[in-house]
């Protein structure tokens, strides 16, 4: 019953906003493509193994009842009949990571645990498509999210920009979307395919992006930008995550699968949105 809340609540959200069709259409019913561009299924994660993040979500990749729940993922995205799959991963340790790949291809029955999501979906996805290897598309870009939050707890310091929407985005950045609010504070409690739909709606890749860099633009000392010089490396890191992905030979006929943390898959949207290469589907049109 819980879950059956959970996607009315969605779909009753998608029809309002304008934004998603309703969740519980099928992939089989999804329109075929209309462009010639390069079909694109951009995901958003949380990281299922360790983790840099401020936000570290309840899940443990070994246990036995939620990897069956990455299993039954993987073949819901495995719908979509991706011919390139893209991980978040540097290009640098491209061989390492498709070195473990071809040890799982050897081994299926055991879920690749050490690399998170990528490994757990991104190889078990590849490998049910038949794929031969996988591609980084990361770039590490090192930057202070939370520099907002020490100004604020600086008693010396004071945000000359905009303290009050800094920390109306920080402390009730989902006001005008409660339902959802309500579901991402109870992110812990939700399946695995729950919570993949929810950080997937737009309305959350928006929050991502918020939460993660463009609050910053409201943070500065007197005159200077460091709210927003911090919220830059943020973008810089992923235009080059963009054009990672251009680096990867395509065909007008391959159909490209991104799995990234979902900060990174908002921004990528913008980028794709605009792309005359590329036409990106619904990707909650493939979790249901």
């Amino acid at each position: 019953m819980k879950k059956l809340i959970f996607i009315l609540s969605l779909s009753l959200l998608a029809c309002t906003d304008g934004t998603t069709p309703e969740l519980t259409e099928n992939a089989s019913t999804v329109a075929p493509k209309k462009t010639d561009k390069i079909q694109v299924l951009n995901v958003g994660f949380f990281h299922f193994g360790t983790t840099s993040d401020a936000t570290k979500v309840d899940f443990d990749e070994n246990n036995a009842k939620e990897q069956e729940e990455v299993r039954e993922l993987s073949k819901l995205l495995s719908q979509f009949k991706p011919t390139i799959i893209c991980l978040e991963y540097t290009p640098e340790i491209d061989d390492k990571i498709n070195e473990a790949y071809q040890n799982f291809l050897k081994n299926p029955d055991k879920l690749d645990t050490e690399y998170g999501e990528l490994g757990m979906v991104g190889y078990d996805v590849a490998r049910i498509n038949g794929l031969k290897k996988v591609y980084g598309i990361d770039n590490y870009i090192g930057y202070n999210y939370s520099v907002g939050d020490f100004i604020e707890n600086s008693p010396e310091l004071t945000n000359a920009i905009d303290a009050e929407t800094y920390l109306e985005i920080t402390n009730n950045p989902l006001k005008e979307h409660p339902e959802l609010d309500a579901l991402n504070k109870n992110f812990d409690s939700l399946s695995l395919l729950e919570k993949i739909k929810l950080t997937n709606h737009p309305v959350m890749l928006d929050y991502s992006l918020n939460t993660n860099a463009d609050k910053l633009f409201y943070v500065g000392i007197d005159d200077n930008f460091v709210g927003a010089d911090q919220a830059a490396l943020f973008y810089q890191r992923n235009m080059r995550i963009f054009s990672n992905l251009n680096r990867i030979k395509m065909k007008k006929a391959d159909r490209v699968l991104i799995i990234m943390g979902s900060a990174h898959t908002a921004m990528l949207r913008e980028f794709i949105n605009r792309s005359p290469k590329f036409e990106m589907v619904n990707t909650l049109d493939y979790l249901n």
